[in-house]
């Protein structure tokens, strides 16, 4: 089973992004919704900008933040079985 880890367990810096990439898609899909429906169903180029730089910031703060956490993973795992293997070859 694979090891998630809980909201709780996330330290501050994590935290504060995925508020910040959520509260960005947020606004972002608020701010569309808003803009086509009291506009005559038409949303204005300064919008769709607003939009998609919400989509693009709060998208790369969130992938980021799981690609660099995989990759940690990754090392650290790597690291462990060389020094396991380094120590099971000492014993020899």
């Amino acid at each position: 089973m694979k090891d998630v880890m809980k909201w709780n367990e996330l330290s501050v810096k994590d935290r504060v992004s995925y508020y910040t990439a959520f509260t960005l898609i947020g606004s972002g899909i608020l701010l569309a919704f808003l803009s086509f429906f009291l506009n005559a169903f038409n949303i204005a180029t300064g919008v769709l900008i607003y939009i998609a730089q919400c989509f693009v910031i709060g998208g790369g703060l969130v992938g980021a933040n799981v690609y660099f956490k995989s990759k940690w993973v990754e090392f650290d795992t790597r690291a462990k079985n060389e020094i396991e293997r380094q120590i099971q070859r000492l014993k020899q």
